[in-house]
């Protein structure tokens, strides 16, 4: 039931809310999506952006 490469609905309510268990676990799984936007001309950006 469900597709299984999302996270639960529960574990999205608690790292809303601020659980640190479940922030490390969104962290986790998009680790990737998260790491690739950093890289820029093959080099990681390390610079903090604001918005």
């Amino acid at each position: 039931m469900g597709n299984p490469n999302l996270l639960p609905y529960e574990t999205i309510v608690r790292a809303t809310s601020g659980e640190p268990e479940a922030v490390d676990e969104v962290l986790r799984h998009y680790s990737k999506r998260i790491r690739i936007p950093a890289i820029e001309n093959g080099l990681i950006d390390r610079e903090p952006r604001t918005a």
